[in-house]
């Protein structure tokens, strides 16, 4: 009878659900009627074995794990849809939803020894440090230079403006919410950062959603380079995909690195069950070594150490460019660099 329960929760979940743009989804039973219902931008393949970990820990609690956009997370939970924990790459929109009263409250001791710029009044929480790289295919730029800074790769571009029209993928910052806030950053930190966009805009860019699509576009051939994709990402799938066939490049003039964050949702039912994985994901983002886990942890040299940068800071200047006005402006000279006509 339990199980029968479980599974018609789960259908009524999965209708409710319908109205979300979901990228992937996967359940794993538990022994009880508990459910975990975590919403999360990470694919699937990259967070598994997170997921597999806590339910080792936690057999009793189901988990019905839900990858969508951090657009779409961010618009769901704001809409009040019922999940118990959201976990997103784009910090400045949790940074939003915590600030504006759609996070609960929570604090342990796993929480309480992460750093003061990976955790914010005890409502949103990062786990990983993950630097932003550009990966290249090793085809495509055979006989040319690697960039090491953005102004080699503007050189570049300018350069041999044949071999890359049409093959350099970035973030479309319209749709991409980790890809407007690398933007922004980058854009407040290096006058390069449009410099770099105006000469991508005339090789006629491939605009993408997510990491994940310009990595298998590089992969495959269809792209020479990706920009701004996650470094976790790249590392992840081309060690098990590439063959060779690509490289990844961290700039050594300025890096973007993203903070993974966790909150707990106002609607959240299961909030024993949330805090219970926030604190497995605290501790593993306090990790000395990064061990088999495919997400690098807070301190791990190769993510903000390596690049003599710290991370973008959780705090009210992430939402600098979610003012209406700001963000219109900005996606006008954005537009304006990388669609030209």
């Amino acid at each position: 009878m339990r199980h029968a329960c479980l599974a018609l929760f789960l259908i009524i979940l999965g209708t409710c659900a319908g109205a979300l743009d979901i990228e992937d989804r996967q359940v794993i039973p538990g022994t009880s009627e508990r459910v975990l219902r975590i919403v999360s931008t990470a694919d699937l393949d990259v967070f598994e074995p997170y997921l597999m970990a806590f339910h080792d820990s936690r057999p009793e609690i189901s988990v019905d794990y839900t990858v969508v956009s951090s657009a779409e997370l961010h618009r769901a939970i704001r809409d009040g849809a019922e999940f118990d924990l959201a976990l997103s790459s784009a910090m400045d929109l949790q940074f939003q939803l915590a600030n504006d009263g759609f996070a609960l409250g929570h604090r342990s001791e796993q929480t309480q020894a992460l750093p003061d710029w990976a955790r914010w009044r005890d409502l949103i929480f990062a786990f990983t440090a993950e630097p932003a790289v550009v990966v290249l295919s090793t085809e495509r730029f055979s006989g040319l230079p690697v960039p090491a800074t953005r102004q080699d790769l503007v050189a570049l571009l300018r350069q041999h403006p044949d071999r890359f029209a049409g093959m350099i993928g970035t973030y479309d910052v319209r749709d991409s919410g980790l890809g407007y806030l690398f933007a922004t950053q980058e854009a407040r930190s290096t006058d390069a950062y449009w410099r770099l966009s105006e000469v991508m805009g005339r090789l006629d860019p491939q605009l993408y959603c997510c990491s994940g699509q310009m990595i298998d576009d590089v992969t495959s051939g269809r792209l020479a380079l990706a920009y701004n994709v996650l470094g976790s990402y790249a590392a992840e799938r081309l060690a098990r995909d590439s063959g060779g066939r690509v490289q990844i490049i961290g700039m050594q003039d300025f890096v973007n690195v993203m903070l993974r964050t966790a909150i707990i949702p106002a609607t959240a039912q299961e909030t024993e069950a949330a805090g219970a994985m926030i604190n497995m994901l605290a501790s593993l983002g306090m990790r000395d070594e990064p061990g088999d886990w495919p997400l690098p942890p807070l301190n791990q040299p190769g993510g903000t150490e390596a690049v003599g940068f710290g991370p973008i800071r959780l705090g009210p200047a992430l939402m600098v460019y979610l003012d209406p006005l700001n963000r219109r402006s900005f996606l006008g000279e954005w537009e304006n660099a990388l669609e030209q006509r």
